[in-house]
């Protein structure tokens, strides 16, 4: 399997891997070249050696993962003049996102499907790149996996990925705006830093509570050091959506 990282104008290379149809390719959104995220496991997580997980964060069981994924695209419209809300419950706090409907109907349509279908319960950040993204939704936990689909719809060509923003990642070869489960959450407080990122990776939403949690897994140490698995790992055991 190869996984593959999108390099950014700066030293980081987005690692918010997102995947395509195929699942033995990975996706990628940044973080430092070279490093790869580790694969989940059905053991109990431990701390990091040289490093402890800050306050909040617990340690719990790693559900296996889940394994290749052979779902088909979903047809469903979502109702622009609703908002959806995304929850994800996670071992280290709650945070929520708003999904963009207005100006991404196909990915948002995907990540409700998804959602609906309880794909992301059980799923971990399987990569943190320090001050810069979180990334989960791989059903494989290593950055390679996705729900055996793609949906294609690139953002515009203006896109700049700021602090609370939330996309879909993909691969060098996957066309713009392509995207599969995994998703990466943008931690970066410099709107210069997230601004390298090249406007290919299709918007899911912008969260709206939790931010503090998203952070709190962004500075969880990592291996490799700065851009890799997570410790302790950080699981989703609930991903809800609601509309209003």
């Amino acid at each position: 399997m190869r996984r593959t990282c999108l390099a950014l104008i700066t030293v980081f290379v987005l690692a918010g891997c997102g995947s395509s149809a195929s699942t033995s390719t990975s996706t990628s959104t940044g973080g430092s070249a070279g490093a790869a995220a580790g694969s989940s496991t059905s053991t109990t997580s431990t701390a990091a050696s040289g490093g402890a997980a800050p306050a909040g964060c617990r340690t719990v069981p790693v559900p296996a993962p889940k394994g290749a994924q052979h779902l088909s695209a979903p047809k469903l419209k979502l109702d622009p003049r609703r908002t959806y809300t995304v929850t994800v419950v996670t071992n280290c706090g709650t945070f929520a996102f708003a999904l963009d409907v207005k100006h991404s109907p196909k990915t948002s349509a995907s990540m409700y499907y998804l959602v609906k279908r309880g794909f992301f319960d059980g799923l971990t950040f399987h990569r943190v790149a320090a001050g810069f993204v979180i990334q989960g939704g791989d059903p494989l936990g290593n950055g390679t996996g996705g729900p055996g689909y793609s949906v294609i719809e690139p953002p515009p060509q203006s896109t700049q990925y700021v602090r609370g923003d939330v996309a879909m990642a993909k691969t060098q070869t996957d066309p713009r705006g392509a995207s599969g489960s995994q998703f990466f959450i943008v931690t970066g407080a410099n709107i210069t830093q997230s601004a390298q990122l090249t406007p290919d990776y299709a918007l899911a939403g912008t969260v709206v509570s939790g931010i503090d949690v998203v952070e709190r897994i962004g500075s969880l140490p990592t291996n490799p050091a700065g851009d890799g698995t997570p410790t302790p790992a950080v699981v989703m055991s609930k991903v809800t959506v609601s509309s209003s």
